[in-house]
């Protein structure tokens, strides 16, 4: 019996997303569930999958309801696809989408399955918003009372400050701080000015712009509630305009501000990956192939300056398995959660004495900073949490199907120390 395992090419074969909307604009009053069916039914009806039974679809959504529970099986029933395709929740912060995208093609991979589709959603503009734990415990208590009298006593115990609702904090539970306030700390310590950082976020706008007006994103997204392109993207920013922002998050001594971070977004993105024998089956073509993926994590808690630089030591062990270096690659796509977290990553990357501080075995070197996010990213386009992977996946792919060859490397940081990686290539 012979148990030698063949590896398959995993091939991604479409993408589609709905244009990204700063939260509490135009997806205010929509949700997860909303959102990410728009996003897959259009990716169904551009690539002809009405009825079709594919391997699985996972993907996830970093803030949920509870009534988001089972929310990626949810959205496909409420799609053309086949009932009987299985679907399953992911979630790895701002990695999810990515990650997302690297279950699926491991399954493809090792032959579990033929076809699947990776996306990520999220609605900060529908945030949970808790109660207090006294009137928690009090509801609770009120449902098992036996009379009406015995439910007037609980309550009775209310305060006016009992009813106050508790907002979810986009914070670190173990530093207690933002991810703009660590990322402040980020640009002190490796001494990223605001210039340099307003000049970064301009590019990406600017290359966003350019983007649209080429027409490089006119099969990329489904308009969706009135909305056609990303609302965050400023065509008519200027480095006059973003030198006059406030600091956002360190008022006195910050160089992060509106301009050169991520806003809160609402918005979804997903994938369709394949093998080549499927793809060929149903008339599709083969825009790329994933062909690494690689996850890092990183210690912040005494370490404060380094939330974000997790992707560090993913890029590095994913190129030491390729047999690559930095500069072997046509693309590069970023991440832009702040434009600081780039430029420290770039910093970090071409200095000797950087590299080993962090803890890095050697610099990776420059790259050629013509060939990063060269459609604009993360600042201009906004950022949906577990949304921005599918964005990026689609971006590097059709790239590089335009190109006709070529390698491109993804970087994505994320909350809790963490960052994924991935190698695409044509």
């Amino acid at each position: 019996m012979n148990n030698t395992q063949t590896i398959r090419k995993v091939a991604i074969v479409g993408y589609n997303r709905i244009p990204f909307a700063r939260a509490n604009t135009a997806y205010a009053n929509v949700g997860n569930t909303e959102m990410m069916t728009a996003a897959l039914n259009g990716l169904i009806s551009k690539y002809k999958l009405e009825g079709k039974l594919l391997g699985e679809v996972a993907g996830g959504a970093v803030i949920k309801h509870t009534y988001d529970n089972n929310l990626i099986r949810e959205c496909v029933m409420k799609t053309s696809l086949d009932p009987a395709t299985p679907a399953c929740d992911l979630q790895q912060a701002c990695d999810t989408g990515i990650e997302s995208a690297i279950y699926i093609a491991n399954k493809i991979a090792l032959g579990q399955i033929d076809s699947g589709i990776a996306g990520g959603v999220d609605s900060i503009s529908d945030m949970p918003i808790a109660v207090s734990e006294k009137l928690r415990k009090i509801l609770l208590n009120a449902r098992q009372a036996k009379s009406l009298g015995e439910k007037i006593k609980l309550f009775l115990k209310l305060r006016p400050k009992d009813l106050s609702p508790l907002v979810p904090k986009n914070e670190e539970s173990q530093t207690g701080l933002s991810m703009g306030g660590h990322t402040e700390i980020t640009a002190k310590h490796y001494q990223i000015s605001r210039e340099d950082q307003d000049n970064f976020a301009l590019k990406s706008h600017l290359n966003m712009a350019k983007a649209y007006d080429e027409g490089f994103f006119d099969d990329m997204i489904t308009p969706f509630n009135g909305l056609e392109k990303d609302n965050n993207l400023r065509r008519d920013s200027t480095l006059e305009k973003l030198a006059k922002l406030k600091p956002a998050f360190d008022k006195v001594n910050g160089t992060l501000t509106a301009g050169n971070s991520t806003p809160l977004t609402d918005g979804a993105s997903c994938v369709l990956l394949a093998t080549e024998e499927w793809a060929k089956e149903q008339g599709l073509p083969i825009l790329a192939y994933i062909t690494f993926g690689e996850i890092a994590a990183i210690e912040y808690v005494k370490n404060q300056q380094n939330l974000l630089l997790a992707p560090l030591f993913a890029v590095s062990r994913m190129l030491e398995k390729a047999g690559l270096t930095l500069q072997d690659f046509d693309y590069y796509e970023i991440h832009e959660a702040f434009a600081a977290q780039v430029l420290a990553t770039l910093k970090i990357w071409e200095s000797p004495e950087l590299s080993t501080q962090i803890g890095l075995k050697k610099p990776l070197g420059a790259i050629d900073r013509e060939k990063l996010n060269v459609k604009g990213s993360s600042l201009a386009a906004a950022h949906p949490f577990a949304a921005t992977g599918g964005r990026i996946i689609g971006v590097m792919a059709k790239l590089l199907n335009e190109k006709g060859s070529g390698k491109g490397l993804i970087s994505i940081c994320a909350a809790g120390g963490q960052g994924v990686t991935m190698i695409i290539e044509k």
